[in-house]
């Protein structure tokens, strides 16, 4: 399985000659969804959720499909009649050739005065975890982890704890659009020396093979 770094928590998956695209938000570049066989999206907010790049990529490619919660497939679901699925924890499902389990059931708390929104995870093939924007721990072995480094939500010191909970073979930073370039050597270290697991990073483009 190819795997490819789009900007902020958009990331893409080829294998087989299939494409699937995970949260290609307003963050992630403007063609992040295009030529996905399938989409996934974790939630809600908009920086994992933008109605113009799913419509853009559905409209481009009249055989992909979306799987993604309630929240989001409801805006999407009357345009693209049968290729807008609705999903939730432990659910599984195959699209465009990849096997796919859901968990997780809410967003981080950003704060306890803010109302927690609906956000899952999708755990592909049996190897990659994507959590969207939780530190959800799925009852499965991780291979690669998608690790959300830097959000409103979280600390270095969760998310050392989240690599070490999950212990997965390798890690990528994702949720990286707030964190400035300065910065990054400071998180490389902290979650290299403490996580546990093999950490890297990928900039948005670039592609390892897993």
């Amino acid at each position: 399985m190819k795997f490819t770094k789009r900007l902020h928590s958009c990331v893409q998956l080829e294998k087989d000659g299939h494409t699937l695209v995970i949260d290609p938000g307003a963050f992630s570049e403007p063609d992040a969804g295009l030529g996905a066989d399938a989409l996934l999206v974790t939630h809600e907010h908009p920086d994992h959720f933008e109605e113009g790049r799913l419509r853009a990529a559905l409209d481009a490619n009249p055989a992909a499909a979306l799987w993604t919660l309630r929240s989001v497939a409801e805006k999407l679901a009357p345009a693209y009649p049968g290729r807008v699925h609705t999903v939730g924890h432990g659910d599984t499902f195959t699209a465009a050739g990849f096997e796919v389990q859901v968990h997780g059931e809410l967003h981080a708390v950003i704060h306890p005065d803010l109302p927690r929104i609906t956000n899952v995870g999708y755990l592909v093939d049996g190897s990659l975890f994507h959590p969207g924007d939780a530190l959800t721990v799925p009852d499965a072995p991780v291979e690669t982890l998608m690790l959300p480094v830097h959000a409103p939500w979280n600390k270095v010191s969760e998310v050392i704890d989240y690599l070490r909970e999950v212990k997965p073979r390798r890690a990528f930073d994702i949720h990286d659009a707030y964190l400035s370039d300065i910065a990054r050597p400071v998180y490389d270290t902290a979650l290299g020396a403490l996580g546990g697991s093999d950490h890297g990073r990928l900039t948005a483009g670039d592609s390892t093979e897993l």
